[in-house]
């Protein structure tokens, strides 16, 4: 979790080198292509790729990716394969390893999905970056798993958002993104400054060329001002905020959640605000809304909010 407002990139995978002995043919050592990356002036950083559900540990059989019985043993392994690996390197990190993403890219590239290599180039492709994440000890069924699914779905939004601004989100901003990304970003701080402490949800969707750009996170935020948000989920709310303020699209916004906090004597007040933006600016919604399923009224405005 963060406690700043600042997003967090991942940094690039370079060439491998040998993996760290668990045992024999360990489920994760095969499978999902887990390597040892040496970064240049870095220490070493460890990747590795990680099958979600039984389903996809099912689909990827036919590949050779593990000796595992079954999906709850290869997870058994991981999970030690993660933490020796936390043990001997520098950065560990992980992504989920979706066998249709994989298959396409194999067929892309013409690689044979059955050669380590081909996993070990799918697991540190540049342009899937976004969906790394670092692991740092977290509890691997009920935390981090979640984690790589979101990350995964993050990623697909932050690459459309990309391919919006030509590239310029993660390649070299020009003064209109970087603009766009910062009147973002205060956007994001205001609705949370207005809402004051408690436990909340943010809900967004920008109606863009080629798909509806979505993000989503739960946020933290105590009596001080200090707010916890995954990195991750920052990072989405903060790209399509830029993507839709820098292309001028329309768009929607729900915060909603448990307002108050435990030194007001335990005292909550569910809330739901909801603020539109036609392209150029955000302002409380005409009415009432509903996204996602969530009814909300129109917020506050935030040029009122310091």
């Amino acid at each position: 979790m963060s406690r700043n407002g600042r997003a967090r990139r991942t940094p690039d995978c370079t060439a491998a080198g040998p993996r760290p002995r668990v045992r024999p043919r360990a489920a994760a050592e095969r499978a999902e292509g887990c390597e040892r990356q040496r970064s240049e002036g870095a220490g070493q950083a460890f990747v590795i790729g990680v099958l979600t559900s039984a389903a996809d540990f099912e689909q990827a059989r036919a590949w050779q990716l593990s000796d595992a019985p079954d999906h709850e043993r290869y997870l058994a392994e991981t999970a030690e394969l993660l933490g020796d690996a936390r043990r001997r390197f520098d950065t560990v990190r992980a992504r989920m390893f979706h066998p249709q993403d994989f298959a396409e890219f194999c067929l892309l590239h013409g690689l044979d999905p059955a050669e380590p290599a081909a996993r070990e180039r799918y697991l540190v492709n540049p342009p899937l970056r976004t969906q790394l994440l670092a692991y740092q000890g977290e509890e691997l069924v009920d935390d981090f798993l979640p984690r790589l699914v979101r990350a995964r779905e993050n990623g697909l939004t932050l690459r459309h958002a990309d391919l919006l601004l030509d590239g310029r989100l993660y390649g070299e901003r020009d003064d209109a993104v970087r603009a766009a990304y910062e009147r973002g970003a205060e956007v994001f701080r205001r609705m949370l400054l207005g809402a004051g402490s408690g436990v909340y949800e943010l809900r967004l969707a920008v109606d863009a060329p080629g798909g509806r750009l979505a993000a989503a996170a739960r946020v933290l935020q105590w009596e001080d001002g200090v707010v916890r948000i995954n990195d991750e989920d920052l990072e989405l709310l903060c790209a399509v905020l830029c993507a839709g303020l820098a292309r001028e699209l329309p768009g929607l916004a729900v915060l909603h959640g448990a307002q108050g906090s435990a030194a007001a004597c335990g005292e909550y007040r569910q809330t739901a605000w909801a603020w539109a933006s036609e392209g150029r600016v955000w302002t409380p919604a005409t009415g009432p809304v509903r996204l996602d399923g969530v009814a909300a009224e129109p917020g506050y405005r935030l040029e009122t909010v310091c």
